[in-house]
């Protein structure tokens, strides 16, 4: 194992310390490192809190600021973060216009974060829940599917209606409707390591590519010799309009996201072959976002979010957001 770290029961809280250290923007609630939260609160707002394990920066720390979530709560490698931290940040960011809790479908998050609510309801505060749900391939059940990169587009609706001072049902709304319209396939090249394990979380030969595969190793649809990029986004894409059929004449917004070890250039050569396949369905893409927005680690590899718009949708994607790891203007 090869890490930047001093000992690896310390490489979580070390990294928040980093963090905190380096962008004074954000804070943590309580004394406990682990209760990530921004330090510039909003009278009035609904207050937007997500959480799930390090290992995945931006997701999910990085999207804590203005006109994104207000709070995160932070568990070990691949780890959910505790109901009392989640229920902590809560208390500290919410401001009378009640709580949004919106994380990925994994059952230790769920768990969580259903305690915490019930704890914020015995104190009166109102909450809502939404769960990420995106990776085509991981069930053919949409409500059991693993939440990945595609969470990204639910943040974005979710902060900006919060932004224009939504009600929390409005805001609810917006994240369900982005939700709703997102669709992601990934793979991986690579397996990752964790610092506490020590060695690979499952293994790949060095000309064999998992397709399929989820953001923690959790099995894909097939293993088998490397694809070129043109072939990785035809079987993606495919994959996706099977689930999500779009027609000539819409638009979509689009997602190519690395795992952590994948170049930025390869990145872009996915992305071109992505926008050529919709583009030879009259599929037009309003917006694209290309780099590192949910990663694995250092696990090589790439996953394809595509999410249909319309007005409403253009319109939260295009709102401004200032995090120490994400602007837009």
């Amino acid at each position: 194992m090869k890490k930047i770290m001093n000992a690896p029961e310390a490489y979580v809280d070390e990294m928040l310390e980093g963090i905190y250290a380096a962008h004074p923007e954000v804070t943590c609630a309580n004394g406990d490192l682990r209760c990530y939260c921004t330090a510039r609160k909003k009278p009035g707002k609904v207050a937007i809190i997500t959480g799930g394990g390090t290992g995945h920066l931006p997701l999910f720390l990085g999207y804590v600021g203005e006109g994104l979530l207000d709070g995160c709560g932070v568990g070990g490698v691949f780890q959910s973060p505790s109901a009392e931290q989640i229920y902590t940040i809560a208390k500290e960011v919410e401001t009378g216009a009640g709580v949004l809790f919106l994380y990925g479908n994994y059952t230790g998050d769920i768990m969580n974060f259903d305690m915490a609510a019930e704890l914020l309801e015995m104190d009166d505060i109102e909450v809502a829940s939404l769960v990420g749900a995106d990776d085509v391939l991981s069930n053919e059940n949409v409500a059991a599917r693993r939440g990945v990169a595609g969470i990204f587009f639910m943040y974005k609706a979710a902060g900006a209606k919060a932004a224009q001072m939504g009600t929390l049902d409005e805001v609810r709304a917006a994240a369900r409707k982005a939700g709703d319209n997102v669709r992601t396939v990934g793979f991986a090249l690579t397996p990752c390591v964790v610092p506490e394990v020590g060695h690979a979380n499952f293994q790949l030969d060095d000309d064999e590519m998992a397709f399929g595969m989820g953001i923690h190793g959790e099995p894909g649809i097939w293993n088998g010799p490397l694809k070129s990029a043109d072939e990785l986004a035809r079987e993606s894409v495919d994959a996706i309009l099977k689930d999500m059929p779009l027609s000539a004449g819409d638009e979509v917004a689009l997602l190519i996201n690395g795992l952590g070890a994948t170049s930025v250039e390869e990145l872009y050569i996915l992305n071109r072959s992505v926008r050529m396949l919709l583009e030879e369905q009259g599929i037009a893409v309003y917006r694209s976002w290309t780099g590192e927005y949910a990663t694995s680690m250092e696990m090589m590899g790439a996953s394809i979010s595509i999410c249909k718009v319309d007005d409403e949708l253009k319109s939260y994607f295009d709102y401004p957001v200032s995090t120490p790891f994400i602007c837009q203007k």
